[in-house]
């Protein structure tokens, strides 16, 4: 095995074997890795003095399917990727036939791992058929001690697919049987490759032309500078993969298949070329296991490379400080949620501040936003000790347009597209109609129903041109529907944002994204003693909120119950939650008897 230095400044572009020119990772530093006949190109972002992460692609893709995960990880990490043999910018074997057997590509894995971080054990990153081979290199002898963890995504191994297939013959029931149709339609394409010179013949022809229409249109994958232009090449070659090595390892699976490193499977649940059932019994073969779902298709280094870094990178300083596996998040939706960005507005108190740490204790990464810097900050780090395995604090005031804009742009720059928005913030105003000023109105309608607005607006436009669904959480009031003498501006505000979410659900649901509006009662939060009272001097308002502030107490419903609800709306996919059992009585009022709402609204509040 020989190597060969060529450092190169990202941005620029390289030839790939068919004369194309492919888009170079940005700021990677190349080099040439021979061995076994063949010449590998191999990238390099970060400090090689830090833990190395080396990311092997699929089929039909070269190493630049990672560039965004890379990127995200380079800061703290020394990421190696490089392209498989016959694919990319590394040469293929000579002849095809026979060149591409999981030995093989181990020889490739060890040359280059032994180049890139001679004296430390490397944390492996596959996807698809760089999963198929990473789960070789980490069960097979010869790599023991050279590898820390591995990180598994939308490839199995091709020894645990044999025996997953062997016991479903050898004791046939009928939901076993249903599991091996189910995975042999998943599994169609596999057939077409191992016919002779028609896959070739179709990626070098109308496929390799259209499969970056298809990504886009199937699995949203962005466009941009991926697909490289070497990928008709690549899908050809890349079909001895199949040939060389599935029907052999599915008839004689080794039985001594097991993974000598700790291993984090990462399953997206909308894959729709791998069933989750295959990996039902992993934990005989990997007892080392993390297991994590994504709502997610199959292409998530494309289309979820932030949840992805955020993963990885947990699982490796996790490995790094002498732990075998993640510790798992044990919220109640830990499964749903764990590793999706939530943000929340008015997260420094309150509803808003209880809604993130039941999202930190599920496992979600979280931005507290609140107009209070120390607030927002107090929340971020409490949802790191509760559970979050990332969690930031940033302020805005939502009825800023300009601020939720620049809010909107750096966390899409920093921490990814939004899974979950949770527009909380909001403020409080009593008072009649004629005592309502102009001014206080516009204070209501601006936080109120603007900041429900711009958050939708700008983040759920982040959530549907990623085109990988998500789902948005308005704040609204059993006030919403229930009218009142002493709150016309509150409740109107309150009323439109149920309105808003309704439309906006309507609008979304063809783009997978759900619109929940949130409806509490009387909740024991701060909001009351915030509260303003219009028509009545500073004296007088102090002690109305102090008044309303006490009989919140009285009455005692915790914030942490709403956000349980606004947790359990997102799953559920909810339309409207009256949350308290007086949001729910006015909402059953409204529908059966609105004449007993009316009369209600009429009464005196207490003062």
């Amino acid at each position: 095995m020989t190597v060969a230095r060529n450092s190169r400044e990202k941005g620029k572009r390289g030839t790939a074997q068919d004369g194309g020119e492919v888009e170079l990772l940005q700021g990677a530093r190349e080099r040439r890795v021979r061995t076994g006949g063949v010449e590998l190109c191999v990238a390099e972002l970060g400090d090689p003095g830090q833990p190395t992460v080396v990311l092997v692609h699929g089929y039909p893709d070269s190493k630049e399917v990672w560039s965004e995960v890379a990127a995200r990880l380079s800061d703290r990490f020394h990421v190696v990727l490089y392209d498989v043999r016959g694919h990319g910018r590394s040469s293929a074997p000579q002849p095809l036939r026979g060149g591409f057997t999981l030995e093989k590509l181990t020889d490739d894995f060890l040359a280059v791992i032994d180049t890139v971080s001679p004296d430390r054990p490397v944390h492996l990153v596959g996807h698809d058929w760089g999963s198929v081979q990473s789960w070789e290199f980490v069960t097979v002898g010869r790599t023991e001690g050279r590898i820390a963890s591995f990180t598994s995504m939308s490839g199995p191994s091709l020894d645990h697919f044999g025996h997953w297939i062997n016991r479903r013959l050898r004791k046939p029931t009928p939901r076993r049987v249903g599991q091996l149709l189910g995975q042999g339609a998943k599994s169609w394409y596999v057939y077409l490759l191992h016919t002779p010179v028609l896959p070739e013949l179709a990626w070098r022809g109308p496929l390799g032309k259209r499969w970056p229409r298809i990504l886009e249109r199937v699995e949203k994958v962005p466009g941009g500078a991926y697909p490289t232009s070497s990928l008709p090449q690549d899908a050809a070659h890349g079909a001895w993969l199949y040939r060389d090595n599935v029907r052999a390892r599915l008839r004689r699976p080794r039985p001594d298949a097991y993974a000598h490193a700790p291993v984090q499977l990462v399953t997206p649940l909308g894959d729709a070329f791998l069933s989750e059932r295959l990996y039902d019994e992993l934990e005989e073969w990997a007892p080392r296991l993390t297991r994590r779902t994504i709502p997610a298709k199959h292409w998530i280094p494309r289309t979820r490379p932030d949840q992805l870094a955020a993963w990885i990178g947990e699982f490796v300083t996790t490995i790094e400080g002498g732990r075998a596996q993640v510790t798992a998040a044990d919220g109640k939706y830990a499964e749903r949620f764990g590793g999706q960005l939530v943000l929340v507005t008015g997260a420094g108190s309150g509803i808003g501040r209880a809604t993130a740490f039941a999202f930190a204790e599920s496992g979600a990464r979280v931005v507290a936003v609140d107009r209070d810097q120390e607030s927002a900050a107090r929340t971020a780090e409490l949802s790191r000790l509760i559970g979050a395995p990332q969690a930031w604090a940033e302020t805005a005031d939502v009825s800023d347009e300009q601020a939720m804009e620049k809010l909107a742009a750096k966390v899409a720059a920093e921490y990814g597209v939004v899974d979950v928005l949770v527009n909380n913030a909001g403020i409080g105003l009593s008072g009649s109609f004629f005592d309502t000023s102009p001014e206080d109105w516009k204070k209501v309608l601006d936080v109120n129903l603007w900041g429900v607005i711009h958050g939708c607006r700008l983040f759920g436009k982040q959530m549907a041109e990623r085109g990988q669904g998500g789902h948005i959480v308005n704040t609204a009031s059993a006030a919403a529907y229930q009218p009142s003498k002493a709150l016309p501006a509150y409740s109107t505000s309150k009323a439109a944002v149920l309105m808003l979410s309704e439309c906006l659900r309507a609008e979304l649901a063809s783009q997978g994204i759900g619109v929940s509006a949130i409806c509490p009662g009387f909740v024991n939060t701060n909001i009351t003693s915030t509260a303003r009272f219009a028509g009545v001097d500073a004296d007088e308002e102090k002690r109305r909120q102090k008044r309303s502030a006490r009989l919140y107490g009285l009455r005692n419903y915790p914030p942490e119950k709403v956000a349980d609800a606004i947790l359990r709306a997102v799953v559920r996919n909810e339309a409207v939650v009256p949350v308290t059992p007086e949001a729910r009585g006015a909402r059953l009022l409204g529908r059966f008897a609105p004449g007993a709402l009316r009369a209600i609204a009429r009464m005196e509040p207490p003062l």
